[in-house]
């Protein structure tokens, strides 16, 4: 477990026309857990097919079919659920959500409500050096996702594609912990990254496979400890939802409307109405869309074609033994065996293929110098290019002799960047490029005196002003360096011009 040793940041303070207000915020995150087969059937869950392409008669509710547990999906949510320090369930059970809707075909969703598979765990989210929001998991079930209606084909007919329909989602919701729009975003972020660590969802917020419903509620400073004190809700103020929001950008924008859309209502003597509303990011406002359906108007009840789950404390044992090092594990370790910055390990760490190439370079090496030519050159170089750790021109391995190469004093850091330069648009071995175009660091003393003399000589108005003005010996170093092609090394140039000059 990372430790921080962190303090939780302030809570966020919204100045309404006449008060002060405090946000609070609960969110429940959809994350399709990563499967090939959907959850009660063998149906693919590639993305991308042609419409009802990947359809079973069971996810199409074909009379007489009956669904069939897929165990790799409930390996996949014990899985998120150690991740996040969570109990395992071993009994959980599945019901039934009874609603109507074109794009489920069955007239309900297989779902967990009174039994879910994970219970209590908690998130501990980065909000800058040695500050952390811990926001609580109060459980995490499983269940099957709907159809898609798509309305945009033809004005007067709404098409349905069922491909989604029995994909498996796990449902992460939190306590209502997180206290302002930054820390939301941040929160999805996280959990998003815990996830794409253990393999249990690739977290593609573009393809709808992460996505969350926003709880936002405003209350007056000072109302949120009292709820933790005494648990009463009532104290948080009326909340509304924000449903399927695919975007961190746009979650943030949604909370920041929705809180001041609720401080003018209370501001002007009205009442907050609990109602589901959804996001328009073209005007950035959120507008209404139904009022609020309690957990009773689903008429929920224990789904009669699925046997409950029990599963062995052993078999969770075997998974949790299975996990990797995940990334405040892996950050607390990175600080401590590569004396990078807080910062750094937090770059480093944010995608796990990341932090495994860093490793690599950074074996047996200098980690700073490892981190540094890893952030800025590397990733720098990919974000411009749009390319991914996975798709790098240059290898760990490549990198790495770079970095040996500098450290052997062959080449100097200027060299090495036209090196990197190279291997990214050429490839080939770092030292035999090196050696092949001549692009060894002079480190011959008597060659750069040499030249250091040809300056000199060259130059005299210009000695005497370094000689009443040592900063500008670094003009001396610049035309030496140019002179040699930027070959010489920087630190024995340096000695020697001041040297030469008296200084």
């Amino acid at each position: 477990m990372l430790d921080l040793s962190f303090k939780e940041p302030e809570p966020k303070v919204i100045h309404g026309a006449r008060e002060d207000w405090e946000l609070v915020i609960g969110m429940e995150v959809h994350a399709q857990v990563a499967s090939k087969a959907k959850l009660f059937s063998g149906a693919s869950t590639e993305f991308g097919a042609e419409p009802n392409y990947n359809v079973a008669f069971v996810d199409a509710a074909m009379p007489g079919m009956l669904p069939v547990i897929n165990e790799f999906c409930v390996e996949q949510a014990v899985r998120t659920g150690l991740g996040l320090k969570a109990r395992i369930n071993l009994f959980s059970a599945f019901d039934r959500k009874n609603y109507f809707y074109p794009d489920l075909p069955q007239g309900y969703q297989i779902s967990q409500l009174y039994h879910p598979i994970v219970g209590e765990g908690e998130v501990l989210v980065d909000m800058g050096p040695g500050v952390a929001r811990r926001v609580r998991i109060e459980r995490i079930h499983i269940e099957q996702d709907a159809g898609k209606s798509i309305h945009d084909m033809d004005p007067d007919v709404t098409f349905v594609d069922l491909n989604r329909t029995g994909v498996a989602l796990m449902e992460i919701v939190s306590r209502p912990d997180i206290r302002g729009p930054e820390e939301a975003a941040a929160y999805v972020a996280k959990l998003r990254q815990i996830m794409r660590y253990l393999g249990t969802c690739d977290g593609n917020m573009q393809s709808g496979n992460l996505r969350a419903d926003v709880n936002v509620s405003v209350c007056r400073p000072g109302a949120y400890e009292r709820f933790r004190e005494t648990g009463d809700h009532s104290v948080l103020g009326t909340r509304c939802e924000i449903k399927n929001m695919n975007s961190l950008r746009f979650i943030q924008q949604a909370i920041d409307y929705e809180a001041r859309r609720q401080i003018a209502i209370l501001e002007d003597g009205g009442e907050i109405v609990q109602e589901t509303r959804l996001f328009d990011p073209n005007k950035g406002e959120t507008r209404s869309m139904r009022s609020k359906e309690e957990a009773h108007d689903y008429r929920y009840f224990p789904c009669p074609d699925l046997l409950p789950l029990e599963i062995e404390a052993e078999w969770v044992e075997r998974i949790a033994a299975s996990l990797p090092e995940l990334p405040d594990e892996k950050k607390a370790r990175f600080l401590a065996e590569y004396g990078v910055t807080e910062y750094d390990a937090g770059v480093l760490t944010a995608e796990r293929e990341a932090a495994d190439f860093f490793e690599e370079v950074a074996r047996g090496r200098d980690g700073k110098m490892a981190a540094n030519w890893v952030i800025n050159e590397l990733f720098g170089r990919l974000n411009k290019e749009g390319l991914s750790v996975a798709q790098s021109p240059v290898s760990a391995s490549q990198l790495g002799t770079i970095i040996d190469l500098i450290a052997k004093g062959d080449i100097s850091g200027k060299i090495a960047k036209d090196l990197f330069e190279i291997v990214w648009t050429e490839g080939g071995d770092p030292a035999e490029i090196v050696e092949a175009r001549g692009m060894k660091q002079v480190t011959d003393t008597g060659a750069i005196e040499k030249a250091v003399d040809e300056v000199i000589a060259a130059n005299p108005a210009q000695v005497e002003k370094a000689r009443e003005n040592p900063k500008l010996a670094g003009w001396f170093v610049g035309q030496v360096m140019k002179a040699t092609g930027g070959k010489a090394n920087p630190k024995a140039v340096n000695e020697i011009v001041r040297q030469k000059l008296g200084l």
